[in-house]
């Protein structure tokens, strides 16, 4: 495994405060999934994440990524082993987990506004009508939607209905963000603008992340950590790379490192080299 530690240190501290990986927060621990048809697509999968930690994961399709967060967001269960948060067994899902999909999931006989709103009173059913307008008002202020609140999904761009799942994620205050390629079907500009507007939002929020992408560039600009797993079945976590460019980051900067480019090759060789996939499995 690569040596990224290098002597960023000092930099980061002045950036902000480290992640203290002593405190877990979320343990995915000897997790196993088979399938009834007897399909195994998991295999001895552990993985500890501190609360604050933002967390890529990349791999071959089939490789287990959606199987495992829909496992944290509590949508699926383990076979064998356990998904803990601050030491509580997930075993269903809940509002303390909040996931956004590349589908953008929005209703589309209902407004931008009404959209978050939803997610804001089924979570928050005491709070007042005014206390629960301004939750989503912040949210969407937040991602640079008010002017497009009360517009309905078929009349914005996918941008746009991206933003409005991110602010109705948000809105509910979750403690973990499971992003399921949130920005795989965008334009290229799009997708930076919107990873540079997630990354604003993280750093003033804090919660943790979980999410899954195809791309390296995104895995990472984005993350603390790189989670790669190998392929299916039988998936596992191959290796973990810590990604060591301080924050707030500047894509210009840290394609300028000479660094940037031994994580990215590292990756790739992990990928299409180690663990290329097989195109007749």
């Amino acid at each position: 495994m690569i040596n990224t530690t290098k002597n960023q240190t000092d930099t980061k501290a002045k950036v902000q405060q480290p992640i203290d990986r002593r405190q877990p927060f979320l343990v995915i621990d000897n997790v196993h999934k088979v399938y009834p048809n007897g399909y195994r697509a998991l295999e001895n999968v552990n993985l500890t994440v501190a609360e604050g930690e933002f967390i890529t994961l990349i791999g071959h399709s089939g490789c287990g990524k959606s199987t495992l967060l829909n496992m944290v967001s509590g949508f699926s269960h383990p076979s064998e082993g356990s998904v803990t948060i601050n030491g509580e067994k997930i075993t269903k899902p809940g509002p303390d987990r909040m996931v956004v999909f590349q589908g953008y999931a929005l209703l589309p006989w209902r407004t931008v506004f009404e959209n978050v709103y939803i997610a804001v009173n089924a979570v928050f059913p005491d709070k007042s009508k005014v206390e629960k307008n301004a939750i989503v008002n912040e949210h969407l202020a937040m991602v640079g939607l008010t002017e497009a609140a009360e517009k309905r999904p078929p009349q914005i761009s996918g941008g746009m209905k991206q933003r409005v799942s991110i602010a109705r994620a948000l809105a509910i205050r979750p403690k973990v963000l499971i992003l399921d390629e949130p920005f795989g079907a965008l334009d290229a500009i799009t997708k930076e603008e919107l990873q540079e507007e997630l990354l604003k939002i993280w750093n003033d929020h804090r919660c943790t992340v979980l999410m899954i992408t195809h791309d390296i560039d995104e895995a990472l600009f984005l993350a603390d950590r790189l989670v790669m797993m190998t392929n299916g079945p039988s998936a596992t976590i191959g290796e973990v790379l810590e990604i060591p460019f301080p924050r707030p980051r500047d894509r210009v900067q840290m394609m300028e490192d000479p660094e940037y480019y031994n994580l990215r090759n590292y990756a790739l060789d992990f990928l299409f080299h180690r663990f290329a996939h097989d195109e007749d499995a």
